[in-house]
């Protein structure tokens, strides 16, 4: 079933409320999707000669200090690098790239695993009840200018922290989905040939690193989505993000829930209007449901 939130706050000024207003739309959602969840949010940049690697591994315990001493000793440039942990995630901010990041972690016995990288996004996601991810996590303190989050029940693969979602390909971008795909493994396949590589068996990957492979050959994103519905087999609510995008698809049937509420401060997006009952000013919000294949972004 699943269930997917977004928001993108408009007015500056209400920015460091952003984790405080998506809690309660990600907790909402817990009945629709138990197993796991997760949440993407976008802040502001690191400078360009940086990225941000989150980092995630099932010991809560892990020593994250020892492992950034490992780090600044071991890998050319990673002196100046810092590392912010909670628990079982990690953000780690270097000049490091990412192809040297990943080479030094494949040399670790036992390494954590890199759930995204990039200037803008922190995508922090296991599996279990979601509201207990949420409070691990500490969602209500972010602060940012959009974020997307789900809450997944699993019906093609299988529960744990990797399958679970936000799905992240190349830097800043991620995607939930809520549905099934019945073509993945095509998919997977004309990927493969592209050169592109896999974690997962689940059908959500296929779908963000397609759209994500044809925006680094060139494609804005609402581009990649026009084939993408000539492309992707099933059903199907995408909500996707970027550093300065928020947007969201429904296959040819939407037959998955949608509902979009829009003011002067914020657009929020969830499965189910009462994920936005408690949003400021919903009262007097547009309020719409998506039309098939109909493509809504919404900038930063």
């Amino acid at each position: 079933m699943c269930g997917i939130v977004g928001l993108l706050i408009k007015e500056p000024e209400l920015r460091p409320q952003l984790g405080q207003l998506m809690m309660p739309m990600f907790t909402c959602m817990a009945e629709r999707g138990p197993d796991s969840g997760g949440m993407a949010v976008f802040e502001e940049p690191v400078p360009a000669s940086q990225r941000r690697f989150n980092l995630f591994v099932r010991d809560r315990k892990y020593d994250w200090d020892a492992l950034l001493g490992s780090f600044r000793q071991t890998v050319a440039g990673g002196q100046s690098a810092r590392i912010e942990a909670t628990e079982n995630h990690a953000v780690l901010v270097t000049a490091v790239s990412r192809t040297d990041l990943t080479n030094w972690l494949g040399q670790l016995d036992r390494p954590p695993h890199l759930l995204s990288s990039g200037r803008y996004m922190n995508v922090y996601k296991d599996e279990g009840d979601p509201a207990e991810i949420a409070r691990r996590f500490q969602f209500a303190e972010f602060v940012g200018t959009h974020g997307v989050g789900h809450t997944r029940m699993a019906t093609e693969s299988a529960v744990t922290p990797a399958h679970s979602h936000p799905f992240t390909a190349g830097e800043d971008f991620c995607l939930v989905h809520n549905g099934s795909l019945s073509n993945p493994y095509m998919l997977r396949r004309k990927l493969e040939r592209a050169g592109l590589s896999f974690e997962t068996d689940n059908d959500t990957e296929a779908a963000c690193r397609y759209l994500q492979w044809r925006m680094r050959e060139g494609e804005a994103l609402d581009a990649a989505l026009e084939q993408a519905f000539r492309e992707l087999d099933g059903f199907y609510t995408l909500l996707m993000a970027t550093p300065h995008q928020l947007t969201l698809v429904r296959d040819a049937f939407a037959c998955k829930p949608a509902v979009v509420a829009e003011t002067d401060r914020y657009v929020a997006v969830g499965s189910e209007f009462r994920s936005l009952a408690h949003l400021p000013g919903v009262a007097g919000a547009t309020i719409f449901e998506p039309a098939p294949e109909g493509i809504y972004s919404w900038q930063v």
